[in-house]
């Protein structure tokens, strides 16, 4: 079958890649690279491919693997029949794609008993065949020669001669190439309301009667309508209007003026109504599909990233809080390094209102464990928990954040939170989630399900395998960008770490305990189940703050150490006086320091890590406050402009939380003074923005926002 340089041709071409850089990548992944090391370290062989391009080429390769089982298994169909021509055989193997594959194989296909089946079990395929050819004879005086026991009518025999003949019509590859492009270029998307359920199907109101050009609907309007159908809703369509497809279908099959020729033309309005027409519509449709899924995935996909790579507080000591009312508010003490320290509860809000004691509780907790951080959550009496801690006379530089609470709770009740935190009840481990998640978003964040952080478009209606593998991509590129804290992370987010699994993440913490903290990356070697491979993969986004070498703790693999030392041995230093010393390495020629393991990306991304070793690519996260005189929908008032934290993009617009429960929307349309094409080349996740008020409908609890001349 296709060799590898095949598929380097075939895969380069359309992604505008030299075929030696596909050959390259897809032999490191065949040995066992993951896209994080070969991005990052393999630069040499890729021609610096970044990790969407690795991706893309492994994606592009897995569809040909698939395109060529399928096409092994209809050669081995087609020939244990018999029937493999030389001919049909070239055909086969020349298909590039699904669809045309598919379309030569139907007519060899085993199918279930058909209307053409029982016709030709009447005999009637030769007068079929016959009336293909057009030529002139009387139709019904030809028919009566094959009436029997199962066909007592000419007109009988006629019909039966017909659906023999749509069936041919439908499995003509030809006639199906014609008709795919149709649907492809003039499809119309209908939707209409179940008439039965139309009370009840309010929500989807927009699309009772809608249609529009297939082509042009976007992703989260098709979503929509077919989650409308999935619910029994709504009843939805997609295809061009039905004169002009069978018109194309006889434009392929009738070939004269003849009573035969009509025959053949009553059978080509039946094959286009009752075959190709509900094929070819299921077809589009689920193209459709895939393309407005892979359009919501990366919107969430590239939401998930943001929020992983939202800028932490930091290893500074922090004090959480989970806000309520009758339930009181939950507070939990961190240490720098995130541990738990004591926990607590207060009151200061009705019915209790113990405002008094609640503010010396929290005075004392800050003096004790030094509190450097306030973090409070941002649901229920979210506003009056901020408004109480900032009126209390807390310590001067004392900072307050504002957490996101999406998916605290679902990560307090898990197994993963269960065996950080045993002796702990839910509510303290929601709260402790709730600071961690102030001082680094990532590790505490990757704990938690995506799909449980809302930051979503449509994410329930997508392919959950296809959403899953790209949030898993996400999650591992973020944490290989950012890189773990051997000695601190938790068994989960290293996991995510290139090369590792559960298992060897589990054997690591298992030597960290028993062993201790390690000193050094070599150190790797001696856990078990982490071979010679994984350390490759893993070594170089592991890092080691406190250890014996100073590269230990930055982006520099181990690998390329002996490099360093002769970086330094050349310039007549030591190499720990070496690194962050950019009066001596502005000193070092790279070029000098080419060989055939490292060539100059490398050399040049070696002595940018040796500026600053281990630095986090996160910028510092800024405090944000809301407006404090506002804090309910009552409170606002049409044209105010006001402070908000954008919390979800979409490909409609962005929402914004701007203090008072419910959070606004500003369509794509009011995004800025011109026209915007994509929300997220406008706004990102957690950014600080300011918005004006342009619709407000308190009742349905909807707020309309505008950035427009802000």
């Amino acid at each position: 079958m296709t060799n590898l340089t095949d598929y380097t041709e075939k895969i380069a071409r359309p992604l505008n890649l030299r075929p030696i850089q596909v050959k390259n990548t897809l032999q490191l992944v065949q040995e066992g690279a993951t896209v994080p090391f070969i991005s990052r370290y393999r630069k040499e062989l890729t021609g610096g491919l970044d990790e969407v391009q690795i991706i893309a080429i492994v994606q592009a390769h897995s569809k040909m693997l698939e395109l060529d089982q399928r096409r092994d298994s209809v050669l081995s169909s087609i020939e244990g029949q018999g029937m493999l021509t030389p001919e049909l055989r070239k055909q086969i193997e020349q298909a590039e794609t699904l669809a045309v594959l598919e379309d030569i194989y139907l007519p060899y296909k085993p199918k279930k008993r058909t209307l053409a089946t029982i016709a030709r079990e009447n005999g009637l395929e030769p007068l079929a065949l016959k009336l293909l050819m057009q030529q002139t004879f009387e139709v019904h005086k030809e028919a009566e020669k094959y009436l029997s026991d199962n066909c007592t009518t000419a007109e009988s025999a006629l019909e039966g001669a017909r659906q023999i003949i749509a069936e041919l019509v439908n499995e003509d590859v030809k006639t199906r190439a014609v008709l795919r492009h149709k649907f492809e270029t003039d499809a119309r998307l209908h939707s209409v309301v179940v008439k039965s359920k139309k009370e009840e199907a309010a929500k989807f109101a927009d699309y009772f009667d809608w249609n529009e050009p297939l082509k042009k609907c976007p992703s989260h309007r098709l979503l929509a309508m077919l989650r409308g159908e999935k619910e029994g809703f709504l009843k939805v369509g997609a295809a061009p209007p039905d004169e002009e497809c069978i018109l194309l279908t006889e434009r392929q099959h009738v070939r004269a003026r003849t009573e035969a020729a009509d025959q053949v033309k009553l059978a080509c309005t039946d094959a286009y109504k009752r075959l190709l027409k509900p094929s070819l519509e299921n077809e589009i449709l689920s193209i459709a599909k895939e393309r407005a899924d892979a359009e919501a995935i990366e919107v969430f996909a590239e939401n998930l990233r943001q929020l992983l790579l939202a800028s932490p507080v930091g290893n500074l000591p922090t004090l959480a809080i989970d806000p309520g009312f009758k339930s009181g508010c939950k507070v939990a003490c961190l240490s720098e390094t995130g541990d738990f320290m004591e926990s607590e509860v207060l009151y200061p809000h009705p019915p209790r209102m113990l405002t008094e004691l609640s503010e010396r509780i929290l005075l004392q907790l800050i003096q004790k464990y030094d509190i450097k951080v306030i973090a409070i959550g941002n649901g229920t009496a979210s506003r009056e928990t901020e408004q109480f801690v900032r009126h209390c006379r807390l310590p001067q530089g004392i900072e307050i954040f504002m957490a996101d609470e999406s998916g605290a709770s679902i990560y307090s009740a898990s197994e993963i939170a269960r065996e950080e935190f045993p002796e702990l009840d839910v509510t303290e481990r929601g709260t402790i989630s709730i600071g961690r998640r102030v001082m680094d978003p990532l590790a505490e964040l990757v704990k938690i399900d995506p799909k449980s952080i809302g930051v979503g478009q449509y994410q329930h209606d997508v392919n959950q395998k296809h959403l899953k593998e790209s949030l898993d991509r996400v999650i591992v590129s973020c944490v290989n960008l950012v890189g773990v804290n051997l000695n601190t992370a938790s068994p989960h987010l290293l996991s995510y770490v290139s090369g590792l699994n559960e298992g060897v993440a589990r054997q690591i913490i298992t030597y960290r305990q028993e062993i201790g903290k390690f000193s050094s990356r070599n150190e790797l070697k001696k856990v078990k189940r982490l071979g010679a491979k994984t350390f490759e993969q893993c070594a170089g986004f592991l890092r080691i703050p406190e250890g014996n070498n100073p590269l230990d703790n930055s982006a520099v693999h181990p690998e390329s150490y002996r490099i360093v030392e002769r970086m330094a041995k050349s310039i007549g230093c030591k190499l720990n006086e070496l690194v962050e010393n950019n009066e001596l390495i502005s000193k070092i020629n790279p070029e000098l320091f080419v060989d055939e393991q490292a060539g100059l990306p490398t050399i040049i991304d070696i002595i940018s890590e040796l500026k600053k070793p281990g630095r986090d690519p996160r910028q510092k996260a800024e405090a944000f406050h809301f407006d404090e005189s506002i804090s309910t929908l009552d409170d606002l008032q049409l044209g105010m402009v006001v402070p908000g934290i954008v919390t979800n993009v979409t490909k409609f617009g962005a929402f914004v939380d701007i203090g008072v429960k419910t959070e606004g929307l500003v369509h794509i349309s009011n995004l800025a003074n011109k026209f915007v094409k994509n929300p997220a080349d406008h706004v990102k996740l957690k950014q600080h923005v300011m918005v004006k008020i342009v619709g407000l409908d308190v009742a349905r609890k909807r707020i309309e926002l505008s950035m427009k001349d802000l």
